[in-house]
């Protein structure tokens, strides 16, 4: 199981009442909420395996020069040197540290590699997996890794992560009309304005299924451009030559990376915490109670 860690504890910042605080009147909704996920995951899907994949980078430099509105509307302060200031709410950055300090306590492993987000651990986790994945994601670019043959699954939180939506290949192909493997060229056809992708004007969800299912993949759309005798309308040849520049770098921001550095880590399922001190030194300063007891009792079990 991969934690997209970042796309979860933002999901319980909001989630959960910013009046659940530490004793010293600290906010720890994101905190406690994290860990009443994790506990819940655990507890209905018994993974072997855990990782909590972090955003070493969540802007990375690489993919801001191919598209440099990459997430250009989230950046609160751009820095010549490291992974530029992320706009996030005065109160949950706080808690990002004591989230981290938790999950080491803990012994869940916790991976975040320089110069890449948690997607590019996460697809790397993925492609070197010997059996089945769950991940676990807010995120809608990773539907791109949903792989049926391999067990490649994603559990899309609805509602907290009581209510999970299970993405395979059958919902993929029900709700957008692609598999897996054709989802990054749909999602950059169409655009995604929360990731600064522009897409390729007057093409939307549907147009860009309609063009992959009649060409295949997006190789085979930009072929079809300059065969006079394919299926595209005047209209979308032309909207589709002049986006020729973003379609040649798009694929590569879009595209999770498979062949990230990862670093040895224990990712087994830990069945009790790793310091124990130390957890109970975090427990006691932050307050966190029974988000804390019952995922320890869930581990132990």
């Amino acid at each position: 199981m991969l934690l997209d860690t970042a796309s979860l504890y933002f999901r319980a910042y909001f989630g959960v009442p910013d009046s659940v605080k530490a004793p010293d009147g600290t906010p720890v909704n994101a905190v406690r909420g994290l860990l009443d996920f994790i506990d819940r995951l655990v507890k209905d899907h018994r993974p072997d395996h855990l990782v909590a994949c972090m955003d070493a980078d969540w802007r990375p430099h690489w993919r801001v020069e191919l598209i440099p509105s990459y997430k250009a509307h989230r950046v609160a302060q751009e820095r010549p040197a490291g992974p530029d200031e992320e706009e996030v709410p005065d109160t949950l950055s706080p808690q990002v540290p004591v989230i981290e300090a938790v999950l080491d306590a803990l012994g869940i492993a916790r991976v975040g590699v320089a110069g890449y987000e948690a997607d590019d651990v996460i697809g790397t986790y993925t492609a070197r997996a010997a059996g089945p994945v769950d991940i676990v994601t807010g995120d809608r670019d990773l539907y791109q890794l949903v792989d049926d043959a391999r067990g490649v699954r994603v559990l899309y939180p609805v509602k907290g992560v009581g209510t999970l939506n299970l993405v395979d290949e059958a919902a993929l192909r029900e709700k957008y009309g692609v598999d897996g493997s054709g989802y990054a060229d749909l999602a950059l056809l169409r655009g995604d304005p929360s990731d600064g992708l522009p897409g390729v004007p007057g093409v939307g969800e549907k147009t860009a299924a309609k063009l992959l299912a009649e060409f295949g993949d997006l190789a085979g759309i930009r072929a079809a451009v300059d065969a006079p005798k394919a299926k595209l309308t005047p209209t979308q040849r032309r909207r589709l030559t002049e986006a020729g520049p973003y379609l040649e770098v798009a694929p590569k921001v879009v595209r999770v990376a498979d062949d990230v550095p990862l670093p040895d880590a224990d990712t087994a399922l830990p069945h009790g915490p790793r310091d124990a001190g130390a957890l109970e030194e975090l427990a006691a300063r932050w307050g966190l109670g029974g988000s804390l007891q019952r995922l320890l009792t869930t581990l132990s079990a």
